[in-house]
């Protein structure tokens, strides 16, 4: 049986936590659920214990990069789309088990539709990186009907081994240049900006008329978001995926949705 989580908690990373813990808690409090959101910067190797604590005390969650493909081999169940992307980013304990899920790939979507105006159907899609929030993007682009998605990563095998979870609509290149070649929509999936002075491409290479759109969030928009508006592009940040991923994890904790408003304020 699923019961409401006495704990949640936010598995992050000490080098990459950038996602402040106040828009759910936000959220908490405008439901009236007497339980809060902790962040927990987690290294790699303290994860596995930590997944366990967690499990036996019932809690859930959200996870970030890099820890989502290494979550969901943790996991004793995983929803179809978790199995579809290979990473977990939501997770909540039923029966005793840890059940993983990808809200992610709902929040990208959102921001995909919104970025290409709804004209999704045909598109092509460069993505840079090749981890847990890519797989969700691929996800995303595959419902979105997308018709390819132009993958490049500087690890070569980790890019091969994403491309062959989704077949014929993930083309692997050696370089970003060949990806971003022809591009309705160029997607960052890699930490690179997450010192809001990074580029994690050279802005040159995005086709005029692609929209760009970058996974990291800040307060204030990345560098690559920022570049990409001065050069006429449409851009976004990761802030509507953090907010949509959070509606979708807070629906799955608690069979409710949450104030939206209240979170959305709670960023600003």
């Amino acid at each position: 049986m699923k019961r409401a989580p006495s704990r949640l908690v936010l598995l992050a990373h000490p080098a990459t936590h950038v996602i402040s813990p106040r828009f759910q808690n936000a959220a908490l409090r405008a439901a009236g659920l007497p339980v809060t959101y902790e962040a927990l910067d987690i290294p790699p190797a303290a994860l596995a214990d930590t997944v366990r604590t967690l499990r036996e005390e019932g809690a859930a969650g959200n996870v970030t990069m890099p820890h989502k493909r290494a979550f969901a081999a943790l996991c004793d169940r995983l929803t179809d789309l978790a199995v579809r992307c290979g990473a977990v980013n939501t997770f909540w304990c039923e029966d005793g088990q840890l059940i993983g899920d990808n809200t992610d790939v709902g929040g990208a979507e959102l921001t995909i539709r919104a970025l290409l105006l709804e004209r999704t159907a045909g598109a092509q899609v460069a993505l840079l990186g090749a981890g847990g929030s890519a797989a969700a993007v691929i996800c995303a682009a595959e419902r979105c009907g997308a018709q390819r998605v132009q993958l490049y990563a500087r690890r070569m095998d980790a890019a091969q081994e994403l491309a062959q979870r989704f077949g014929e609509l993930v083309e692997v290149h050696a370089t970003a240049a060949a990806a971003l070649a022809g591009a309705d929509l160029v997607v960052n999936a890699t930490p690179v900006g997450a010192d809001q002075h990074s580029l994690p491409v050279d802005l040159a290479l995005v086709p005029s008329g692609a929209a760009v759109f970058d996974l990291i969030y800040h307060a204030s928009e990345t560098a690559f978001v920022r570049a990409a508006r001065q050069a006429g592009h449409a851009a976004s940040d990761g802030e509507m995926m953090v907010i949509e991923q959070g509606v979708l994890a807070f629906e799955r904790w608690f069979g409710q949705l949450p104030d939206r408003r209240a979170m959305w304020q709670a960023l600003h």
